[in-house]
């Protein structure tokens, strides 16, 4: 996997269901190396933090090749960066790519921990209201990561996959049954991996439900 473009959000007012509210859904390119700590990059706006950031959300990333494919969808240029991520990468699959599984780098060392579940800011930052149902059909929602290791990076820094070596989720079978109805077995397949801590305690409130 490669670095093709870093991004980092600065705060803006976006209308979100005719009310202005702050974000930092809009990046800007940044230059140069750039550090990666626990909580991500340095400067990067997280403005919801009920929903977003943290930990086991510090970086977001989203591929050249599925905003390809979002352009041939939409039948309309869809510029890297637009949905938010953090890296836009190249040359790998991150709908294949399994919760737990580790990428490295140099000095960086991040680690799959969620898929990204759209909002009405994502849809409101494309300016169409049904985005966030296209964007789950469509079942490419990118790759929320750890940090394991920190360090910095720079556009053209390639990471190595390295497969989880427990229980293999693919993020997008994750995206489709976050919000679904599962068995407990499900959800106990689900707490047994890596998975986010905002998934982890729904799914852990489910479970007890469910019993």
């Amino acid at each position: 996997m490669r670095i093709e473009q870093i991004n980092i959000g600065s705060l803006t007012l976006l209308t979100v269901n005719g009310r202005k509210r702050e974000t930092g859904i809009f990046k800007e390119l940044a230059k140069g190396r750039i550090a990666v700590g626990e909580k991500g990059l340095p400067g990067d706006v997280i403005c919801n933090m009920k929903h977003h950031g943290g930990p086991d959300q510090a970086i977001y990333l989203y591929s050249v090749e599925d905003y390809a494919w979002w352009a041939e969808e939409l039948g309309q240029d869809v510029p890297a960066g637009i949905y938010g991520e953090n890296f836009t990468t190249s040359g790998q699959d991150l709908s294949g790519i399994c919760v737990g599984d580790v990428l490295s780098s140099g000095s960086v060392t991040l680690q799959i921990s969620a898929p990204r579940i759209p909002c009405s800011t994502l849809a409101s930052r494309m300016g169409d209201k049904q985005f966030a149902r296209k964007f789950i059909k469509a079942g490419r929602s990118g790759a929320y990561c750890r940090v394991l290791e920190k360090g910095d990076v720079q556009v053209g820094d390639e990471f190595a996959h390295r497969p989880y070596d427990g229980d293999r989720i693919p993020l997008q079978k994750f995206f489709k049954e976050a919000h679904s109805k599962l068995s407990a077995n499900q959800l106990r397949r689900y707490l047994a991996a890596p998975i986010d801590e905002r998934t982890r305690r729904d799914f852990t409130r489910k479970l007890a439900a469910s019993s």
